[in-house]
């Protein structure tokens, strides 16, 4: 069903220099065996750290992969939308570099594009993931009352916004993305604030847990 379609992966990279070698790896073991085209854009944001050397040494395992360098620090927002304007996929994937979340999550998720689905989200709620870290209990609190805030004010129907896994029809990307203004935090939310302005069908999915060093 998928052999003629192309797929492009977009991966925004700051400071990734010791882990993302890891992620294009397993993208690359991925879609080996695939039917289907894809192409991998990585926007590197700035990095101070060895992260382009490192795509570089790894873009011998892709036919068709791009490097874009911004030279400076603009932000992940604006990274997302540049690599996404690169693009020329029938279907776009943004991904995290860390690969927190796994590219095996990409099976489950293009299956409900042929029922008219226009954007695929990860979500750490409907995962019933929790996500370990050292921040102390008042933080926590804080930011689970900001997703409720956003969940109801902003991207009501939308459980999580944050998650780096998103994928877009190309008819979706350049409605979202042509629109997207914001370049640092909050780009998520604006993302689906304006996919749902345009009616477009959003479906919110579980994902497979990536590894990360």
């Amino acid at each position: 069903m998928y052999k003629d379609i192309l797929i492009s992966i977009v991966i925004p990279a700051y400071n990734e220099g010791h882990r993302i070698s890891s992620t294009l790896e397993k993208i690359h073991e991925y879609f080996k065996d695939k039917k289907f085209q894809y192409e991998v854009i990585v926007i590197d944001d700035g990095s101070l750290d060895n992260t382009i050397d490192v795509i570089n040494k790894c873009g011998n395992l892709f036919d068709n992969i791009v490097l874009i360098e911004n030279g400076k620090n603009m932000g992940k927002g604006y990274s997302v939308r540049e690599g996404m304007a690169e693009a020329s996929g029938d279907l776009r994937l943004f991904m995290d570099a860390d690969g927190s979340v796994d590219i095996k999550t990409l099976d489950s998720f293009i299956k409900y594009i042929p029922s008219g689905m226009d954007i695929i989200i990860g979500s750490i709620e409907i995962s019933n993931l929790t996500k370990e870290d050292d921040n102390h209990s008042y933080r926590r609190l804080f930011g689970k009352i900001a997703k409720i805030l956003i969940r109801h004010i902003a991207t009501p129907g939308i459980y999580d916004t944050q998650r780096g896994f998103k994928l877009f029809t190309r008819n979706a990307s350049k409605i979202v993305f042509s629109r997207q203004t914001i370049d640092r935090w909050g780009f998520d939310i604006e993302l689906i604030v304006i996919a749902q302005e345009h009616n477009l069908k959003i479906k919110e999915l579980p994902f497979f847990i990536g590894s990360i060093c």
